[in-house]
């Protein structure tokens, strides 16, 4: 599920401003290459026991990711449940809790990051 009107789309940072944010709120840079970059936080639904992520996908439009000074834009925000072995399914319902702890999450994020 894509997360829509979260105020990060096209926000743009500087690698190492996202990063120390992005890990002070519990996220971790998972995924890069040269020219982008994907943060995820874990959610435990603790009725179902179902793990969830929340991504965070970024692109460098300055530099490359080896630069602490490059610059990326945040695209796109999922969430999603985490599937066995590895995968997220973005169509399965977040419950309520999740979701509304996820939002909570991306506000502190661009509060951070403005």
């Amino acid at each position: 599920m894509i997360i829509e009107n979260t105020g990060l789309n096209g926000l743009r940072s500087e690698l190492g401003q996202l990063d120390q944010a992005a890990e002070s709120l519990g996220f971790v840079r998972w995924q890069w290459e040269y020219s982008r970059a994907t943060y995820d936080c874990k959610f435990e639904d603790t009725a179902s026991k179902a793990d969830y992520f929340l991504r965070i996908n970024a692109r460098a439009v300055e530099g490359k990711l080896e630069d602490p000074f490059a610059v990326l834009a945040i695209e796109d925000v999922y969430i999603g449940r985490a599937t066995f072995p590895h995968g997220l399914d973005y169509n399965s319902p977040i419950p309520d809790a999740v979701l509304g702890a996820a939002k909570q999450k991306l506000a502190d994020l661009k509060q951070k990051l403005s």
